[in-house]
């Protein structure tokens, strides 16, 4: 055999076997926490990274969930919590846990796929979870945020996926993403997902208008307090922060405060609404919150009253009323505010003003549904 022939095997041999043979997936990154700097490329944090065809957390990333989420257009979010070694949040009952410096939560917003490219309004768990992170196979990532914790206070960043999942970049001006959601009926939608730039995450970030710093305003005590499952198993959310030295001063998980589902159907429809309204108002419509001039307040701290919207009359009139007198009218949804402003999608009259494109078609059925229940008038 000549010297060409052999070589020309070899060759042929090892490319037969690449062939055969899957490349094995990059090198894990440990998570790191930059001080000062903005990584350009999501992996250097090494919070959530590709790893062959799943994106997995990394060392001591730590998932969870919240009981009655903010509403995205659909997207589903993958949450996480990461401290430095040593580091521990303490315990608040009434507000977001007391994260230390170094602490980085990450949102990543993704769907499950359909055919054709579109993205499904509702997904499978067991489709969608690689582990406690996400099967590539099955989802469409779209953007994953950052909230860091540094000496002078908290950092927002957003990074924006590729096409191909395989690397999300650091994007500060803001992004339109088209995607065409398939309703449950099955009907098409086609939608603009929007992704904030960096001054936009403090629409809903800083919910103190006098001070404008931003913070965490999801993982809350009550939030909090629900089972997960993890790859181990099941537990309850606070107790694994605790045991994972993540949470300290939680001295009985049993008496900590827990808010009902708002697709719990064992719970009153009141409690559901409010559940839901809190989390996806009441950051901006609280009495120090960026829409306190408006004079509703829509936490769950606020009685359902007057400051509530119950026959109260809008600070301001026009497009934003849709023709109705009142933010809420007892026993009558049609001819009150709030609902109609959440079912818009119309820029200059729909509430959430940020954050969404679509309308939550379940979320505004809810609180007309609690309207209507309601006793009273406004004669």
């Amino acid at each position: 055999m000549t010297v060409f022939r052999l070589l020309t095997l070899c060759l042929l041999l090892v490319a037969g076997a690449a062939g055969c043979t899957r490349s094995p997936p990059p090198a894990m990154v440990e998570p790191a926490y930059f001080a000062t700097e903005n990584p350009k490329s999501l992996r250097d944090w090494g919070m959530v990274q590709v790893s062959g065809d799943a994106l997995v957390l990394g060392q001591r990333v730590t998932p969870y969930d919240l009981t009655t989420p903010l509403f995205t257009d659909y997207a589903q979010k993958l949450r996480t919590i990461w401290m430095p070694a040593g580091a521990s949040a303490d315990y608040n009952p009434d507000d977001v846990l007391s994260f230390p410096v170094g602490t980085v939560i990450t949102k990543t917003f993704f769907y499950q796929t359909g055919s054709g490219g579109r993205v499904l309004q509702q997904a499978d768990r067991t489709l969608i979870h690689d582990g406690e992170g996400l099967n590539l196979k099955q989802v469409r990532i779209v953007e994953t945020r950052l909230l860091i914790h540094r000496p002078d206070g908290w950092a927002a960043l957003t990074y924006l996926w590729n096409d191909a999942q395989t690397e999300a970049v650091l994007h500060r001006v803001g992004a339109v993403v088209p995607l065409t959601l398939v309703r449950q009926d099955g009907e098409d939608e086609p939608f603009a997902y929007i992704v904030p730039n960096v001054t936009q995450c403090s629409a809903c970030h800083a919910t103190n208008v006098a001070t404008r710093v931003i913070h965490p305003i999801g993982p809350k005590a009550r939030l909090l307090n629900r089972d997960f499952a993890y790859s181990e198993g099941t537990e309850n959310q606070l107790v694994r922060l605790t045991r994972a030295g993540y949470l300290r001063g939680l001295a009985d998980p049993k008496a900590a405060p827990a808010d009902v589902s708002w697709i719990d159907k064992a719970a009153s429809p009141e409690a559901r609404a409010r559940a839901y309204l809190d989390v996806n108002c009441g950051h901006c419509h609280n009495p120090d919150g960026p829409a306190d001039t408006s004079g509703l307040y829509l936490d769950v701290a606020t009685p359902v009253s007057g400051s509530y919207g119950v026959c109260k009359l809008p600070v301001a009139a026009g497009a934003g009323t849709g023709d109705r007198r009142f933010d809420i009218v007892p026993g009558d949804a049609e001819a009150s505010i709030l609902p109609w402003r959440m079912a818009s999608t119309n820029p200059a009259a729909m509430m959430p003003e940020i954050g969404r494109s679509t309308r939550h078609t379940e979320g505004v059925a809810l609180v007309r549904f609690w309207i209507d229940s309601m006793e009273g008038s406004c004669r």
